[in-house]
Parts: structure tokens; sequence; C-alpha cells
């Protein structure tokens, strides 16, 4: 309000317009917009935000605090005492209960400040998720530093797998994960933990194969201090992922004995360490991983039937590389953008066409080695069928290569396929257009065609002189 030239500011308590409400709020989400794209920071909004909603207020002071469950907030309504007010934080995650608290020089609160603190609450809400999801990434990141692939791919396949991992993250149950050697089981394990919510919480990974078996309740259950002679206590891997998530890879190779006392733990949750007297109840979600079907082994009376029914009922099944081939492509070009920093490296057609027809028995583990092999081989900018191994070349170099040495033509290759599909339609030749996508007169032509004999060489036709051309001209004449 303006008198007599003199700006008078209005006090927090006088009552303003529904109008001024609306422009405080979009004020504050202007300005916090405006500084948010400026400090290209997320970890820098919520104190901009508090910075410029005290300004708005004309408060005391303005910050956030985490509190326990309170029952007077559980209603999602604002509390008010004398100068002072609370507003509650809608959170997705209701584990948390955090409140937008203000404090002012006035005793009266007017509904203008209340209303435009319910407003900042919800856009609140916004900036820390903003903040988690940053967290979440950047730990995801230095996670998959060592090496370690994410989900790629754009197939059927690989779009059902993670809608699965999506929907199996959001609870608390046994997870059994089943897939052959080098389909990146342990990262569908990681991508499960990192949709929980136990994201925060430890990872840990433990390959059942290369566990001792005297050993084995020592390192899973944890030992008490001085069970043996120069023994130290230490806890177990249960212990270690309280809170988190524990991934036992390789489950099927554990002795039956070591299935009997797993079962339990993972039944009880609940562990005893060796030597001890009592047992330790743990937070741990467990994520099992076998390359054997365990239904098989449960047969065959090499898996524990009571455990086989504890781990399953929540599955998810790793797809193999040869079964979604069209992600292969995809995943070499990823091998080489990791390692773009040494050599920027592309592949040749016949090098994708050779990554294509191969059937990667180690799956994308050996897809991975292959590419990495390649860069270090490679001398050009260009990855070529050459550079990749023996082993992958195999048919596929046997049938191309001698074909480019005795340079043939594309009509021999024609002919021999041709005559390839004739037999196999048992001489059917309507069968055998209809399987080739041909017609009837271009499938005669190739097996009139003889691949060793090459086809005789057109004669160049002779230019065509114009009458000007044929008639010489003599010294002295003139052409009219």
């Amino acid at each position: 309000m303006e008198t007599a030239g003199v700006v008078q500011q209005t006090p927090s308590f006088v009552p303003r317009r529904k109008a001024d409400r609306r422009v405080g709020l979009h004020d504050l989400v202007r300005e916090l917009a405006t500084d948010w794209v400026a400090q290209a920071g997320v970890s820098d909004v919520r104190p901009l935000l508090v910075t410029r909603l005290r300004r708005l207020l004309d408060a005391k002071s303005v910050r956030f605090t985490e509190l326990p469950d309170t029952p007077s907030l559980r209603v999602g309504q604002p509390v008010r005492t004398r100068g002072y007010i609370a507003v509650p934080v809608p959170m997705c995650d209701s584990s948390k209960r955090i409140v937008l608290e203000a404090s002012f020089d006035a005793p009266v609160v007017d509904e203008w400040s209340c209303q435009l603190l319910q407003g900042a609450a919800s856009l609140a809400t916004m900036v820390i998720d903003a903040e988690r999801l940053a967290r979440v990434h950047e730990g995801a990141s230095a996670r998959l530093s060592d090496g370690a692939a994410p989900l790629i791919g754009s197939s059927t396949a690989m779009e059902v797998l993670r809608d699965r991992v999506e929907r199996v993250a959001t609870t608390d149950f046994t997870v059994l994960i089943e897939g052959e050697s080098g389909t990146g089981k342990e990262l569908v394990a990681r991508q499960i933990h990192e949709f929980s919510r136990r994201r925060h919480g430890p990872f840990i990974a433990i390959n059942c194969a290369a566990l001792v078996e005297t050993l084995i309740e020592a390192e899973l259950f944890g030992i008490e201090e001085r069970t043996a002679t120069g023994v130290r206590g230490r806890r177990g891997k249960f212990e270690h992922a309280d809170g988190g998530t524990l991934f036992l890879d390789e489950v099927a190779e554990l002795s039956l004995a070591a299935q009997a006392k797993l079962l339990r733990a993972i039944q009880d949750l609940m562990v005893e360490r060796v030597g001890g007297v009592g047992s330790r109840r743990v937070d741990t979600r467990i994520v099992v991983a076998t390359n054997r079907p365990l239904a098989t082994l449960c047969e065959k009376g090499l898996f524990r039937s009571d455990l086989y029914y504890r781990l399953s009922g929540v599955d998810v099944r790793v797809p193999p590389l040869r079964s979604r081939k069209e992600d292969i492509l995809e995943l070499a070009q990823y091998f080489l953008s990791r390692h773009s920093a040494r050599c920027r490296l592309v592949l040749s057609p016949a090098a994708s066409d050779g990554l294509m027809a191969y059937d990667w028995p180690g799956n994308v583990r050996e897809l991975e080695r292959m590419i990495e092999g390649a860069i270090a081989t490679c001398d050009a900018g260009q990855i070529s069928l050459d550079d990749l191994p023996i082993a992958l070349r195999g048919a596929y170099g046997d049938v191309l290569m001698p074909s480019v040495q005795a340079n043939e033509t594309m009509r021999a290759w024609g002919s021999r396929y041709a005559r390839l599909i004739l037999e196999r339609c048992e001489r059917n030749k309507r069968h055998a257009c209809s399987v080739l996508g041909i017609s009837y007169h271009t499938l005669n032509a190739y097996l009139k065609f003889r691949p060793h004999e090459r086809p005789p060489q057109r004669p160049k036709p002779q230019p065509v002189r114009t009458s000007a051309e044929a008639v010489p001209v003599s010294s002295g004449a003139s052409v009219r």
C-alpha cells in the first residue's frame, strides 16, 4: 500500500485478497524454476525454495523437518499456533514424514500465508522426489562403472523382462532368477534392488559356487569372537545385507547340507552365528539366481524340494541372446561406445552380419569380450569381419570367403540357393517360388544358369556416328 510517496509493508497478519494469493504462488514457482535452470543442480533446489519462500512470506524462518509418524499430521491439515505454522509435505514414501515449518514475528498468521505454505509443500514434493531420483541415478551410475552393462535391448523379450522386473521390485518377496550363463542375471537382480524401497540399503552379492563347504555357515551367518583359536568374530552376508538385498548367485551349486541351512534362514529371516547362543533377526530381501532349472534338479534329487518351493513363485526368466537377435547390434554399439574415449570404431556391414549369424552360447558376456578383442586388434577405424575371432566367423566365413576369393557373381549365388530350396521342396517349383518369394519365370532363369560357367561377355555397343562424322570433309570444302 502506497501513501504520500511512502511504501508501507503490509504486515503478514493482514488478510489479503485471493488474487494476491495466486500471484504469490505464481511468483514462487517462477523464481524457483528460473533459479533451478540457472543452478543446473538438483541438490541446490531445496535451499532455493526455502530462501524464496521466506522472502515472500516475510517470515522469520522457514525450514524442512523430518519427523516420526505424527498422528496430528496424518490428515494432511496444517498445524497453526501463535506465530507458527507447519504443513505436511505429501510424500510417495509413506515411511517418511516431512513438514514445512515457518515462524513469524507477528502472533497471528493469516490465511494467505497458510495457503501459500500449502502450495509450497506440494511444490516441495516434486523437489524432494527429484533429489531422490538424482541420488538413485548417481548410485546406479557408480555401480555400473565397473563394466557391467544395464538392461539394453528393444526387443519384445526385453520389454517383457523390464515390465516383470518393475512389478516384482514393488514387493519384498523372495525372487528366483533363471537364465543361462552370461545373460545378465546379476544385472536383473540389481535392477530389482534399484526399483524397490530398499534402494538406499546395501546390495550384497555372493557366488555360492565359490563358497568352501566348511565355511558356508560362517560366510552366510557370521561367526562369534573366539569360537576357535585365532578366529575373529564377524558378521555374515545376511547381516551385511540388513535393510537391503542379498543376491545369492548359482544357488544350485550348494550342497544338500548347505541347502538345509539356507532354508531355515530364508524362511524365518533369522540367523545364528557360528558359536553363538541366540538368533538374530534380519530385514533382508533374498534374490537367488541359477543357470540350471531347479525343477529338473529336484526331480533328480540334486536340490531340496522344500527349498525350491520356498524360492519359486516369484520367478524372472532372462532370455538368451540367441532368442533376441535384434538386440545384438544395439548391445555391440553400447560396448563400442564405452571405449569411445580410446578410439571411435564402427562395425562394417560384413562384421554386423557375422554377429547376427552367430549363435552366442556365452550370451551377452561373450559378446562383450568379443567386442573388446576386436577393439584391441583393429588397426583401422572400422571393425571388419577379419577382426572378429575365428570361432565367430565359423560357417559364415567358410561359406563367404571362397566365393569372395573366386569372384563369384550374385547370379551364381542365386542359382546355388535356388537349387538348394528346390531340393528341399521335393522338386515342386510352385512351392519353391513361394518359399523364395520370386516368380516362376525368375526361378527357371536361376535354374538354367550354371554357377561354374561364367556368363558370356556382351560386346560393348559401338558409338553411333552422325552423318557429319561419317562423311569426311576435305580441306577447303564447306558443309552447308
